[in-house]
């Protein structure tokens, strides 16, 4: 059974902005741990590669199912080392800010979501922290 994590944050910037900015994959490595590399393979659909545990390497190919300027992006994972899904909504609010909301589904194949945990640290502290370097990032960039 997949693990499901949503978090939330606000951050400066204009939500147009902000969109684009989260919308450009292959900027990932610069605020979302473990990701190392992502290289877009299609309109639609790019290659990630992730350090996992030990030194090892995950890959997948993702297709971005929804793409809702400045509203919502969603993808699925096609094939690899996990089984991944979710989505990012983008909400504008006064003052030139923007609430950034991510649903995060996350299953490696054929290992439990408890041995996740261990081998890799909980989802929900690491979506935290990865929202908190793309707000940085983000506000750097806006």
């Amino acid at each position: 059974m997949p693990e499901q994590v949503t978090k939330s944050i606000i951050v400066k910037g204009k939500v147009s902005d902000i969109y684009d900015i989260w919308a450009d994959f292959e900027k990932f490595p610069n605020f979302m741990e473990p990701v190392k590399r992502i290289e877009k393979t299609g309109d639609r659909t790019s290659h990630w590669v992730v350090e996992g545990p030990f030194d090892s390497v995950i890959e997948w190919d993702a297709e971005t199912t929804t793409l809702e300027q400045n509203k919502r992006i969603a993808w699925n994972s096609k094939n690899g080392d996990i089984k991944t899904s979710g989505q990012v909504t983008f909400t504008e609010l006064p003052q030139n800010q923007t609430q950034v909301n991510v649903t995060l589904q996350y299953l490696p194949k054929g290992i439990s979501s408890v041995i996740y945990d261990k081998l890799f640290g909980n989802l929900e502290e690491q979506l935290a922290e990865n929202l908190r370097k793309f707000k940085a990032f983000a506000e750097e960039q806006a």
